[in-house]
């Protein structure tokens, strides 16, 4: 199997991404809870990216998809939503690389802001 390469980790901005939530008390432990997580989301697309598996690829897009949609992420939904719908075409996958960058991107800058909230 060919190694993939790493997603370039220097393409994301600084800016930290914040939940639509932010500044709510009620959902502040819940955001911030999911913000906690994406450090392990993360982990684990780009260990299905390495091993080139496709359908955990998938699988952890779908999962951020609708996780980030219930947090109030709605770019991370959209760039989960693109990866997905590449995956579910067929796409090869160096054909994916931008979008796997681009949803690594937007998961780095919701956890920079600490807690997303």
């Amino acid at each position: 199997m060919k190694e993939q390469p790493e997603p370039n980790e220097g393409s994301w901005p600084e800016t930290p991404l914040l939940s639509e939530y932010a500044g709510e008390a009620d959902m502040a432990e819940l955001v911030t809870y999911f913000v906690g997580e994406l450090n392990n989301r993360i982990q684990s697309i780009e260990r299905a990216w390495q091993e080139q598996d496709k359908q955990r690829l998938r699988d952890h897009a779908h999962q951020i998809k609708g996780a980030a949609a219930g947090y109030g992420f709605p770019q991370i939904t959209d760039s989960a939503a693109e990866l997905e719908r590449e995956l579910n075409e067929e796409a090869t996958i160096a054909d994916l690389s931008e979008r796997v960058e681009a949803l690594i991107g937007l998961c780095r800058r919701a956890t920079s802001s600490s807690d997303g909230a």
